[in-house]
Parts: C-alpha cells; structure tokens; sequence
C-alpha cells in the first residue's frame, strides 16, 4: 500500500492534513453558529453556509491560474498566511446584540480571506502531488497516490468535530451551562418577542441550576447563553490558526522531498527543461472531456455536502439525542482512530514481505483492538450526542476503507479489468443515489420540518442513530470511487500549461455543487422530508446514466 510511493507524497499530505483538521473543525459548528449568534433560520444560514463552501472551491480557479504563471510552492505559503488570517478574525468573539452589524461584517471578512487563502493552497498542493507522478518510476502509483493523499485529508477531518465539540462544552461548562440544540432559537425567538409560550425556555433554564442562572430573568439568561454559545464557538474557530501553524511547517521541514514538483510549465519551459507537448486537438479534446466530467461531478457534490446542512437539521430535529449499545463506540473519537489504524496494520499482515513484518503487524493489530475494546468498555452505558458528531463518521469511513478500495482496485489491475476513472466516477454516482434510499426509509412517517414547532421543535419519535451512519457510509463509498480518482485523473489528462487551471476547475464544479446543496435547506420548511431526499435521489441517476452514455468518447479523448 505505502510502498513504492514517493516520499514527497508523504510530506504534501501531511500538510494537507493540519490544514484540513481546522477547516473541517471550523466547519463542524459553523452553521450552528451561525443560528446560535445570529438567529438565522435555517434558510438563512444554508445560504451563507453554502455561500462559503461555493466560494472556498471556486477560489482554486484564480488560484490555479496564477500558479500557472508564478509557481505552485508560492501560492501554497501565500494561501496559508491569508487564511491564518481569516481564521484569526473568525476567532475574535463579539456582541452579537451591542454590535451585531459589526460582528456580520467581521465574519464575512474573514470568510473571505479563508475562501482566498483557501484557492490559492488547496489546487496546487494537489497539482505538486500529481507532478510527483510525472516521474516515469511512479506513474502507475498515481491513483493509488491520490488515494492515500485523501485518506490523509479525512484522517483531519475525523478529529474535527470532536475538537468542536469538546471546546464548545468545555467553555459552556465553565460557564455553568450545557448544550441543548433548541435554546439559541428558543432565546431569539423571546428576545424578538415572538415566542408566546415560554415555558419551553423555562424548563431548559431549570436544566442549569447555578446560583447566577437561577436568579436571572429569561431575558439574561437569553443573552447569556448565546453569548457564551457563540464564544465557544469562537474557540473552536481558534483550533484553525493552531493547526495551520502545524501545516506550514511540515510544509517547510519536509520541502526537499517534493522541491522538484514546485515547477510549472512556463518555468520549465525557461529553464530548458523537457516539457510534454500535445497537438491543438489532444488539448482541446481534453479539455472538453475534463470540462464534461466537471459538469456531471457538481451533482454529487451538491447532494454528498448535504453533511452540514439537511443532514446536520436531520440528527438535531429527528433523531435521538442520546446513543446505548455497541453504536456507542461511533460517538467516541479514539476507539474509531484506534480501529482506523487496525485496518492498516491488519493489510500489512497479508501484503508484507517479511514475517517479521507479518509479525509485528498481527501484534499491533491485535493490541489496536484490545484499546479499542478498553476504551469502549469504559464508556458511560448511554450517552447524549450533539448534531455535528455526526459528521466524524464520513472521514472515519474514508480512514477506514482506503485500504480496502486499494486493494479491490489492485486487484482488478491486475487481472486487467479495473474500471475507468471517468466509470468510477459514474458509479460513484448510483451509489450516492442509495445513500439517501437509506434516508427515505429513515423519514417515513415523519412530520414535516414545519410541523415540527407545534412538537416542540423536535421528532415526537426520533429515530435512532443508525440510520444516519448507515446513509454516512453509502455516501464514503461514492466518495471514494469519485473523489480521489477525480482528483487523480485531473492530474494525469490536464494539459501540462493548464494544470493548476484544470485542477482548480474541478473544485470550481465542487463550488457549484456545494452552492447548489443550500436548495434542500431552502425547501426544508416547506416540503415533507421524502421530497428533500428523491431530489437528491433522482439527481444522482441521472447524472450517472449520462456519464455511462459518454464513457466511450471520454475514455477516447484522455487516452
């Protein structure tokens, strides 16, 4: 699985990975944040939710482009210092009541400068990886590269909602308070005068039985609580500066072992260097091909990112708060890391060449799990989850299954019959069109979200966690045949004075997608769950019969 790559791929992915742990932190409590400061509704903040995600992968085209003329290796370190200010700015707590147009304003800066920093690092740290298999010694570790490349990516993202939400209840604590989902709306709602019955607030209040929150009106405790809330949220923000600090120097410690990728075309071209030239048709051809596999991704993307909107209001608003028996284990961040790593260690018993190394590989293995069945028999026989833990699952699952998909597709290679990147991609497709099969099931017989205020503002009869997990697993493995093949096959088709353009339009189509995700959000008060769910559906088929339809002409014009 490791062997055999580039030791650069190591270095950029590790880089990658720190970068992506804040990104994904802030990202976990973002849109709670937004509800919980602002009092956004949930429309509102699925707008600006999606907003941000468009302009973060849209970035990377102007990204791109100006690395296609200045270098790669700039734009990263330039990109790193831009969103460690916007992640700094993002961190600085303020008064949402005093001051709110200057909190908004200070937010959207810094979501600005996160997006800018953010296109101009991601793209070409990944156009630098690809170039390290321009290498003829590496080029048949391309996909298998990228694969460990994203493993890398999700190994940040799986601790980030944890991070979130050990900084969110560590400050509430503090501060005499605990999490429960609907106060901040509850405490708007009373503060703009239009929350009739106030016993619902009453009760929460009575929850927290400090002498100070005891002997305060509804009205403090109100400002009370969303000020703290959204200054725990401030903190979690703050882990992006940290973890940052921690990407640009690996980046920097490690740099002689990718320098040679840091050179772009018209760089090479000035240095005399041999560059790879295509006739006007291979170019344009590919190009068109690329631009088609673009157009198709955006569906998956609109329907994969639906983690942080619709599926985040899904685990608040139906299903249940708290998780006992052996699903307990998914809720707690080092079991599933310690179970992630077993899965490697249990492959290196078959694939390595030693028995030493066989050896060595069982005992780990076998230890992984014996700490894994240690810390769970030590859990708490039920315990209350909050919405954004719910999002650890994809990248646990993406951790978790590389291994098994190398293997799988190595496999196939070898007997001559893998599929095609661009088949892969279409695949990926039907199996995402599953994964919200799995939430139709999950919602019948569920009220409407707007049926919901006369319940109390939650499922009368949640359902349990599973369902959510199981829709989180049939979505990674959709990611995993889409994502890093795509990401792979951008960098092998792209033409060689287009690369960091053609790469940073594969996260222009992930934009698009990630604008067009805000629409089941915008529908959520106004339609029954299942037709949330069969847009999806039936936007994912349809986007993988027309990839099946034009494999050939794909397949024809990247060969």
């Amino acid at each position: 699985m490791f062997k055999g790559q580039p030791k650069g791929l190591y270095a950029l992915a590790l880089a990658n990975t720190g970068e992506r742990f804040g990104y994904y932190t802030m990202l976990a409590i973002f849109l709670l944040f937004l509800q919980a400061k602002f009092g956004f509704s949930a429309a509102v903040a699925g707008q600006f939710y999606a907003i941000f995600l468009a302009a973060v992968y849209f970035m990377p085209v102007i990204g791109g482009w100006l690395a296609d003329r200045i270098g790669y290796g700039k734009c990263v370190v330039t990109g790193a210092s831009v969103m460690f200010l916007g992640y700094c700015c993002l961190a600085i707590p303020t008064d949402a009541f005093a001051s709110k147009g200057l909190a908004l304003a200070l937010m959207i800066a810094a979501l600005l400068l996160i997006a800018v920093g953010t296109g101009l690092f991601k793209g070409n740290l990944q156009v630098m990886t690809g170039n390290l298999y321009d290498d003829p010694q590496y080029s048949a570790k391309r996909d298998s590269g990228f694969s460990l490349f994203y493993m890398a990516i999700n190994l940040g993202a799986m601790f980030a909602p944890t991070a979130a939400t050990a900084l969110t209840n560590r400050h509430l604590a503090g501060s005499g308070l605990i999490y429960k989902a609907d106060i901040p709306a509850l405490a708007h709602q009373y503060l703009g005068g239009t929350l009739q019955d106030t016993s619902a607030l009453e009760s929460l209040k009575a929850m927290m039985p400090g002498s100070d929150i005891a002997s305060m009106s509804l009205a403090d405790f109100s400002h009370f609580y969303i000020s703290q809330l959204s200054t725990a949220y401030n903190l979690g923000f703050a882990v992006a500066c940290v973890s940052l600090i921690v990407s640009v120097g690996i980046y920097f410690a490690f740099r002689s072992t990718f320098k040679h990728t840091d050179v772009n075309a018209k760089q090479a071209k000035a240095a005399n260097a041999p560059v790879a030239e295509l006739t006007p048709k291979q170019t344009k051809d590919r190009v068109v091909a690329l631009i088609f596999v673009f157009a198709v991704v955006i569906f998956f993307w609109m329907a994969f990112h639906q983690n942080g909107s619709s599926l985040t209001y899904f685990a608040r608003d139906y299903t249940q708060a708290s998780v006992s028996g052996i699903t307990r284990i998914g809720f707690n961040i080092w079991p599933l890391f310690l179970i992630a790593v077993s899965v490697y260690t249990l492959f290196g018993i078959f694939q390595s060449e030693s028995s030493r190394s066989k050896v060595l590989c069982g005992v780990a293995t076998a230890a992984l799990w014996g700490g894994a069945y240690a810390l769970y028999s030590g859990m708490a026989p039920t315990l209350n989850i909050l919405p954004q833990q719910f999002q650890q699952f994809n990248p646990f699952f993406v951790v978790a299954l590389t291994p098994v998909s190398m293997a799988i597709f190595g496999a196939l290679a070898k007997k001559g019959k893998e599929p095609s990147a661009p088949m892969k991609i279409a695949l990926g497709m039907f199996v995402a069109a599953l994964g919200y099969l799995i939430m139709l099931a999950a919602s019948k017989g569920q009220p409407a979200p707007s049926e919901l205020v006369a319940a109390g503002g939650v499922s009368p009869d949640p359902v349990v966690p599973t369902y959510l997990i199981s829709t989180y697993l049939v979505l990674t493995f959709a990611e995993l045949l889409l994502s890093p093949m795509g990401i792979s096959f951008v960098s092998k088709v792209a033409p060689p004075k287009y690369k960091g353009l053609m790469m940073g339009l594969w996260f222009a189509a992930t934009a698009i997608g990630n604008y067009l995700s805000s629409i089941p959000s915008m529908l959520w008060n106004n339609v029954p769950l299942w037709v949330n769910w069969t847009v999806l559906m039936a936007l994912c088929v349809i986007s993988g019969v027309v990839m099946v339809s034009m494999l050939r002409k794909l397949e024809a014009a990247t060969a």
